[in-house]
């Protein structure tokens, strides 16, 4: 049986993980561009899963929603997907880890109940990081091969 302690650090660490996995999916800086060889007006730009922004010299950003969802590539839509079940499975391990606590009352006095709490709650935590590696290392993986074809006519 793990201590208290112990299960309140893996506790804060997970939901440091989660914070992380919801600021990154808010993020518009998943593909930037400098544009400094090329002749446009912004400095640079990024896109994200939901939006892609211009700064200009003069420090003003201009962003943009995407106007249709479904009309996104197929590895944006993938990773939209993966990280709100990350998020979602997140969320749902953080109430199943808060109960589970040996230092809680809410909730079940049962020991053997709160140690399940606690073990479903841990599993759900990685299956969710693994759900945001997967998103995260499938983006970069078609950035990077977008970026190295020379028939891709997009930005690079």
């Amino acid at each position: 049986m793990a201590s208290s302690s112990l299960q309140i650090c893996a506790l804060l660490l997970a939901l440091a993980g989660f914070t992380i996995s919801l600021v990154t999916t808010m993020s518009n800086r998943w593909k930037i561009l400098d544009t400094t060889t090329v002749l446009v007006t912004a400095d640079w730009t990024s896109e994200g899963l939901w939006m892609d922004c211009a700064v200009t010299a003069f420090g003003s950003i201009q962003c943009k929603k995407f106007l249709y969802m479904l009309s996104s590539d197929t590895h944006i839509q993938a990773s939209r997907a993966l990280m709100i079940s990350s998020i979602l499975l997140g969320f749902i391990a953080t109430v199943l880890s808060l109960l589970g606590l040996k230092c809680t009352k809410v909730g079940l006095s049962d020991e053997d109940a709160k140690m399940k709490f606690a073990v479903t709650g841990g599993f759900l935590f990685i299956l969710g990081g693994l759900c945001s590696m997967v998103a995260i290392s499938w983006y970069a993986a078609m950035i990077t091969a977008q970026f190295f074809d020379p028939l891709y006519a997009g930005t690079k």
